[in-house]
């Protein structure tokens, strides 16, 4: 070979090496970028579609995301433990970088959420704590305590028990019992309620005794369900108020109890305006603030989830961004194995003659869908 052939040859061997050295280091460099560029992903796990509440809760944090830029993925368990575990385990295997959970059972998620913070996913209990893992981060939700305490009070204010009116027949109902919220409900209407009924001046004829903190469980409807409610209040109607015995104050948890409630009173001929008792209730949904204008419902305890959406939307916001988690309750909420960082949001109580001020002019509801 002669020199300049042996020169040009070195020279192509010399421009191989730099090509072939320049697209390993690229490939090195793609391998080490991370995967998941690009904006972030949040797993949004309702629990059903079948309470209007958690509808109206799932589209407005989406929405929210969706706008503040984030990627989401929003899932409704149909009330089913296992789909919701199953759909919160596709959330983590697609890189969902936070994850907000509405439980339906609140001790259940423990080994999947394991699985989270392995991972790296920080989790927000949303409305509901999640119970005996200490892989939940942060809790938003409204002061669930002083919405039973609303309830009791109103109960007293009403029926002027704190004048030393009385005796009255109470009927009282719990929530779910796989729902952590619903014990704080009905011991704050408890703690306000549970001196008249010592003193005589509230009587439950269905001979439901609450002497201790779980006793609450022996009068809850599973899943929360309006004809759990309804049958209940049947029975209870069907076996204790008979010979023209009346019930004169239902305490209700919320109104999808309720609804149910109002349906068997209606049915056992108790009138609005007559003989129909107080009862309470809790969320504000359309069919039962459309009760409380026909005088089904006696009050609602509203809870603004708009509000509740925009907390955690804020939340996923400085996780995402590394900033500080803003938060104004570090104590109550214990899990049983770590206090949750919370932050709650205040409720209202909504009668007849505040609906149109509170419901309809927030835009929570419209005046059409209402009569109004």
């Amino acid at each position: 070979m002669s020199k300049t052939l042996r020169v040009l040859a070195a020279a192509a061997m010399a421009a191989l090496l730099t090509t072939t050295t320049a697209a390993c280091s690229k490939t090195r460099s793609t391998d080490n970028a991370p995967a998941d560029s690009g904006p972030a992903l949040v797993g949004i796990a309702m629990p059903t579609r079948s309470l209007e509440r958690w509808n109206n809760d799932g589209a407005h944090l989406e929405d929210l995301l969706k706008k503040a830029g984030y990627k989401t993925s929003l899932q409704y368990a149909d009330n089913k433990v296992d789909q919701q575990i199953t759909q919160l385990q596709n959330m983590i295997n697609d890189k969902a970088k936070i994850l907000v959970i509405a439980s339906i059972d609140g001790t259940a998620l423990a080994p999947v959420l394991q699985t989270a913070a392995d991972k790296k996913i920080k989790v927000i209990a949303y409305d509901r704590l999640i119970n005996s893992t200490p892989n939940v981060d942060y809790y938003a939700t409204f002061d669930n305590y002083k919405v039973g305490q609303l309830q009791g009070q109103f109960i007293v204010s009403k029926l002027g028990l704190d004048q030393g009116k009385g005796p009255f027949n109470l009927e009282p109902f719990a929530g779910s019992s796989d729902d952590n919220n619903a014990k704080f409900f009905f011991a704050g209407a408890w703690d306000v309620l549970k001196q008249y009924v010592d003193s005589g001046k509230l009587v439950i004829p269905s001979g439901k005794k609450l002497p201790n903190d779980d006793a609450w469980k022996t009068v809850s409807i599973n899943g929360w369900k309006s004809e759990g409610a309804q049958a209940e209040m049947d029975n209870r109607l069907n076996s204790f108020y008979t010979g023209g015995k009346k019930v004169d104050v239902v305490l209700s948890p919320n109104d999808s109890l309720a609804l149910g409630i109002a349906q068997s009173l209606d049915s056992h001929g108790y009138k609005p305006g007559a003989d129909w008792p107080i009862l309470t209730g809790q969320d504000g949904d359309l069919a039962n603030t459309k009760n409380i204008l026909a005088g089904k419902q006696s009050m609602t305890v509203w809870k603004d989830t708009r509000t509740l959406g925009d907390q955690v939307a804020k939340m996923v916001d400085a996780i995402t961004k590394g900033t500080a988690v803003e938060t104004n309750d570090t104590k109550t909420y214990n899990n049983g194995v770590k206090v949750v960082p919370s932050y709650l949001l205040p409720p209202v109580v909504v009668t007849k003659d505040d609906v149109k001020s509170k419901l309809v002019d927030s835009g929570f509801l419209k005046a059409s869908d209402l009569g109004l």
